[in-house]
């Protein structure tokens, strides 16, 4: 019988009793912004509960066993970057604009606009992994893994180790005093503007690459890298900071005419003006 409806089923719930009881934590704290840690571990939370309900009380297979294993490394990574970077800081901006904007209502507004769609759009992205680890077996053998696993997991390692760089080469640029105010674009980050995001991105084609090749569902569950990308690039990464960077940093649009915004590249040759070389 085939595990992956159970799994469909049951992973649901024990999201969305963390993400009730992560609300009402918000309302002690007053800060929604705890979404954020929480982000990479909700992924863990259902990569385990998708592995051990698809298990049915037998010992994890080799694959679910990777593949939960790649995205707890990966969601653990984000959650301590998240929290450390956010400690002492407050509420996000994004979150306190929101609590400004709705008032008296925001208590169980952000119930909704926070907490509630987060765990729907998480949901969703993690489909690749559900799908993964309800598939116990290969086509030749329960036991053994297949290239296709090998080479999304070395694309998921790849991706984290991106991001992982990015965020600490960016984290030793903003603790030097002298940096105040400049712009990074050293590193990866003279490749790309937003190189942690690249990595993130990475990360989930690495996992559709495992799942990808797992019929019947498998190829369908390329919607959670799209998804993904498109939210890193569209909605709350690259198009998101760049409103406020363009406003604040001197030499910003320099520096978007010379580095990709996206996918890593060389940088171009720096603008001239006009009648000089």
């Amino acid at each position: 019988m085939d595990p992956l409806p159970t799994v469909l089923a049951i992973t649901p719930l024990p999201l969305a009793g963390a993400l009730a009881l992560l609300w009402l934590l918000s309302l002690t704290l007053r800060d929604a912004s705890i979404i954020d840690v929480f982000w990479g571990l909700g992924f863990i939370l259902v990569a385990w509960t998708g592995a051990l309900v698809a298990a049915d009380d037998a010992p994890l297979a080799p694959r679910p066993l990777l593949v939960a294993s790649l995205v707890t490394l990966w969601g653990l990574r984000l959650a301590i970057h998240i929290f450390i970077r956010n400690r002492g800081h407050g509420e996000d901006p994004r979150y306190a604009a929101w609590r400004r904007q709705h008032g008296e209502t925001w208590w169980w507004r952000s119930a909704f606009q926070v907490f509630a769609l987060q765990g729907v759009i998480l949901w969703i992205v993690a489909l690749p992994i559900l799908v993964a680890v309800s598939a116990t077996a290969n086509a030749t053998s329960p036991t053994l893994l297949d290239p296709a696993d090998a080479l999304g997991a070395l694309v998921v390692l790849a991706g984290i180790a991106f991001e992982t760089t990015a965020d600490l080469q960016l984290a030793r640029f903003k603790a030097d005093a002298n940096n105040t105010g400049k712009i990074m674009n050293r590193g990866l980050w003279g490749w790309s503007r937003h190189p942690n995001y690249f990595g993130d991105a990475v990360v989930w084609w690495g996992l559709y690459g495992i799942a990808a090749p797992l019929l019947p569902w498998g190829p369908a569950t390329v919607v959670s890298p799209i998804l993904m990308t498109w939210l890193l690039v569209r909605v709350s990464g690259v198009a998101m900071l760049e409103r406020g960077l363009k406003r604040s940093k001197p030499g910003w649009d320099d520096h978007v005419a010379r580095t990709s915004a996206f996918v890593p590249r060389p940088p171009r040759s720096p603008r001239t003006k006009k009648g000089r070389p």
